[in-house]
Formats: structure tokens, C-alpha cells, sequence
């Protein structure tokens, strides 16, 4: 049995993880509201004024909406391969079934600079032109991986004899879908579609090697970072990217903390 004292060791360690993880964050954002261009401490005054100049920087609301084209285009392509994916692999028996499982969890376990410098040698070599759907592809490796992982899990939680009950009661495939299996998973397809896009809008290896010459919010980041200028918008858009990242991730992980069956109103008959 545990003594209070492991238990009081074990608290203390997660609590020196949770802050060794979050101070450096809590920093970002107490400097987006640092008065001085300077970044020093303690903090000289408070000002929001920084916040009003990164947006109407134009390079700043450019790189965003790169950033949030990319990330919905990737996670809808996420979404319909990985879910197919993980239907294929889940009611399906056929020879190089793990091989292909493997493979599809394979780009979110190599580095990133790897799948950066393959994708980019693939576009060299097909002449391929860097553009907005270069950045999408790359993003997609990894996105799927993700929507494939939450889909997969909650199939294998999930009874079969759903689906069969609901084919001997009379349904077809299409009421069988929309009354049995979207209901339980809607939460893991939604969580993984947040996490997807999370993934993909912060990125930034993969990114570099797939851009070009264009310019998402992670790259305005490192490349004013780089040239020691603009610190103060520089802090408002980090700030802003841990928000943006911060959300979807405590939505992904609420979602699939919960049995993953959305709850209908019930009536009589």
C-alpha cells in the first residue's frame, strides 16, 4: 500500500513537472504585456498596446491566415483518410494488415526534419512548385496519424454486436451509421480533428522544408526571433499560438476522456 509520504513525494513531483512545463509559457505571456520594447524583468509597466500593432501588422494577419488555412485543409484531409484508415484496419482481415498499420503510424514517430527533408527532395525532384497545398501534404502525414489513433482506439472499445444488432433489427447501412456508430464516434472523430489541427497549426520543421518562400505564424515567429527584431509583436503572436493550441487540446482531451458516446434526449412511445 502507499504511504502518505509516497503520495506526498508523487504530488510534489507532479507539481515541479506542471510548473517546469508551464512557467516558460506563463513568461511568453507576461512579456506579450511588458510596456517596454525591451524584454527585461521586472516588468518596467502593462500595456495591451502591442496587441493592437501585431494585428495590424500585415505580415502577422497574412502568416495567420496561411496558418489557418493549412490547418483546416490538413484536418479535413485527416479526418476522411484517417477514419477510412481506421475502419479498414478494424473490420477487415487481409495479408500485410499490421504492415500497413505500422506504416500509417510510422511519420509521427521519425523526426520531424526527416519527413521535412524527404517531402522537400520528393517536390525538388517531381518539380513540384511549392505552394499553400506543398505545406498540406506535409502537414497531412502527420495529422492522420492522429485522427487514425482516436478512430482506431475507440473501434476496438466498442462492441461489435452494436452493428449487429441494429443489421437484425432491420437497419440498413446508412441508419446502422447515423443511430449506432456515429454516436460513439463523433467525440473521438471531433478530438482528433482539434489535436490534428493543433498539430499542424504550430508546426514548424515540416513546415520550413514545405513553404518556400511563404510564410506561416510559426516561421514570422522563428525568423523575427532570428533577426532580434520586433520582440514585443513577436511575444503578442507566441502568446496568441499557445491560446489558439491551448483550446483545442483541452477540448481533444475532455472529449476523450468521456465514454465517447454523445448523449441524445430520449423520449416515450
Amino acid at each position: 500500500m502507499e504511504t502518505r509520504w509516497t503520495r506526498v513525494g508523487l504530488a510534489v513531483w507532479a507539481l515541479l513537472v506542471v510548473l517546469f512545463l508551464w512557467i516558460p509559457l506563463v513568461i511568453i505571456g507576461v512579456y506579450a504585456f511588458n510596456a517596454s520594447n525591451i524584454q527585461s524583468w521586472p516588468i518596467p509597466g502593462w500595456t495591451t498596446h502591442w496587441f493592437s500593432v501585431a494585428w495590424h501588422n500585415p505580415d502577422v494577419r497574412s502568416s495567420l491566415v496561411l496558418s489557418l488555412k493549412v490547418g483546416l485543409i490538413a484536418t479535413s484531409f485527416a479526418l476522411v483518410l484517417g477514419s477510412m484508415a481506421a475502419f479498414a484496419i478494424h473490420r477487415f482481415r487481409f495479408f500485410g494488415r499490421e504492415s500497413v498499420s505500422f506504416l500509417l503510424l510510422l511519420p509521427i514517430a521519425l523526426p520531424g526534419i526527416i519527413t521535412g527533408m524527404a517531402l522537400n527532395s520528393f517536390y525538388v525532384f517531381a518539380k513540384v512548385p511549392f505552394s499553400i497545398w506543398t505545406i498540406v501534404i506535409g502537414h497531412a502525414t502527420f495529422c492522420v496519424v492522429v485522427v487514425y489513433n482516436n478512430v482506431l482506439a475507440r473501434l476496438r472499445r466498442t462492441s461489435a454486436s452494436l452493428v449487429e444488432a441494429s443489421m437484425d433489427l432491420g437497419a440498413d447501412g446508412w441508419q446502422t451509421f447515423r443511430f449506432v456508430v456515429w454516436p460513439v464516434l463523433a467525440t473521438a472523430l471531433v478530438a482528433g480533428g482539434l489535436l490534428a489541427f493543433a498539430l499542424s497549426f504550430d508546426e514548424i520543421i515540416v513546415t520550413t522544408f514545405t513553404a518556400g518562400a511563404q510564410i506561416t505564424l510559426p516561421i514570422f515567429i522563428l525568423d523575427n526571433l532570428r533577426q532580434g527584431q520586433q520582440f514585443p509583436i513577436v511575444n503578442v503572436v507566441a502568446f496568441v499560438v499557445i491560446l489558439l493550441t491551448l483550446v483545442p487540446v483541452m477540448i481533444s482531451q475532455r472529449l476523450t476522456r468521456d465514454t465517447g458516446v454523445l448523449r441524445r434526449g430520449t423520449r416515450a412511445v
